[in-house]
């Protein structure tokens, strides 16, 4: 079965010849993953009904569990997944070949830990891939949403559980739009989404981690082009505060939430192990100056969440008071 979804920016193809990961992958696309042929895709990630492992007689050890020869690489259990992979560049774009290998502990806890396994499955079949190729692009991977917020389209920061999913949402309510929930890459000036589903309490899909459930985003925006950069803090005051701050520390926020985010923990040796076998992309993703370039050229803004619910960020940007920061 062939399929064609565009996330972080990347026409990505698959070619699935297992049901069960075919479902897995377009319930983690959010409604988004498209049956037919993948016409003009550059990345193409193929899922084969074998379970031998990859021959790799001959080939050069990279590192533990990883093997190259000619600019491909092969990676056993990739990101602990259950998944051996080999990635291959061509003139025209990536292929990412799997097979479903896991050991008898990885079978066990696909099936045990079911939440964490559809996960991780996810985002080493199809996203983490995706952000990789975005970044052979010329993008880098980042932990924030654009979304519109009536006349503003801000670019939206935060650590993990501090709020900014439930900000964003409650705009996209409101008939704003946004590129995504969590995960997202830029490349200085434009923002593209990272397809997913929205993690949130008083969803209606699959359960997951913190009391969450899933659901699609309504009216998701493929790319912004953010005018704010607002980096939002959690305090225990009685309501909001929102005041400018330097691009310095803005940009420092976006950064290290990144760097923070559990999607992404196990992001930074899967792109690097690919980045060394095959000589493609940058060793390291750009994220400090494409967080950079975007600090300094937007507005930034630090947003203190209080204790009163209920308000949206529109409202936050036209009508909280601006105080300088000192």
């Amino acid at each position: 079965m062939t399929a064609l979804v565009e996330t972080a920016g990347v026409r990505t193809g698959v070619d699935c010849q297992l049901p069960w990961v075919l479902e897995l992958l377009s319930e983690g696309a959010a409604g988004e993953l498209r049956r037919g042929p993948p016409d003009g895709a550059s990345l193409l990630v193929r899922v084969e009904n074998d379970d031998r492992p990859f021959d790799t007689r001959g080939w050069q050890p990279l590192t533990r569990g990883a093997w190259v020869a000619d600019g491909e690489v092969v990676i056993e259990n990739a990101c602990t997944a259950g998944f051996d992979l080999r990635a291959s560049c061509a003139r025209d774009g990536m292929t990412f070949t799997y097979r479903w290998r896991p050991s008898s502990r990885d079978r066990i806890a696909s099936r045990v830990l079911r939440s964490r396994f559809h996960l991780l499955a996810r985002a080493v079949l199809v996203q983490y891939p995706a952000l990789w190729w975005a970044g052979a692009l010329g993008r880098a991977p980042l932990h924030a949403s654009a979304c519109t917020a009536g006349d503003s389209t801000p670019l939206v920061s935060a650590s993990g559980g501090i709020g900014r999913s439930t900000l964003v949402l409650r705009e996209v309510e409101r008939g704003g739009r946004a590129t995504g929930d969590n995960l997202s890459v830029g490349d200085g000036t434009t923002v593209w989404g990272l397809v997913e589903p929205l993690r949130v309490e008083g969803g209606s899909g699959r359960r997951m981690p913190h009391g969450r459930r899933e659901a699609a985003m309504p009216a998701r925006a493929p790319s912004l082009t953010p005018d704010a950069l607002v980096v939002l803090e959690r305090s225990g005051a009685p309501t909001a505060a929102l005041v400018p701050c330097s691009p310095d520390v803005a940009a420092r926020s976006l950064v290290t939430s990144t760097y923070m985010a559990g999607e992404l923990r196990r992001y930074w040796a899967f792109a690097a192990t690919l980045s060394a076998g095959t000589g493609v992309g940058p060793p390291h993703p750009q994220i400090e100056a494409v967080a950079g370039e975007i600090a300094d050229n937007l507005p930034c803004f630090r947003l203190v969440l209080g204790r009163a619910p209920g308000i949206g960020l529109a409202e936050l940007l036209t009508t909280v008071p601006m105080e300088v920061e000192a």
